[in-house]
């Protein structure tokens, strides 16, 4: 494992509820822990639903072994977002994790 590969900063975020001002909830996303990481596109297709025609991206993110990671958060990048497909400890060592990562343009 080159360190100098882990190049690209991501967050990880989660959603949650909290109250405005006023007190009335407002939905949105928390930072849960910023990371460095290696980053490879693995596919681009269009997906047709609804009448309409959307670009998804599937990208893989290779990151140090960490903990609090699961699939109901989402990948900051930048100004771009993913949603996470799958989190997979790569051969069990606990010392990567290769996170699949969809992004819907």
């Amino acid at each position: 494992m080159n360190p100098a590969n882990f190049d690209r900063r991501i967050t990880f975020q989660v959603s949650g509820q909290g109250v405005d001002s006023e007190g009335y909830p407002i939905e949105g996303w928390t930072d849960v822990k910023t990371v460095w990481a290696m980053i490879k596109t693995l596919t681009g297709k269009e997906v047709f639903q609804a009448m309409t025609t959307k670009t998804e991206k599937t990208t893989r993110f290779v990151i140090r072994y960490t903990t609090g990671i699961d699939e109901d958060m989402r990948i900051l990048f930048g100004t771009r977002i993913f949603n996470i497909q799958s989190i997979i400890n790569d051969d069990e060592q606990n010392k990567t994790m290769t996170i699949i990562g969809v992004e819907v343009i």
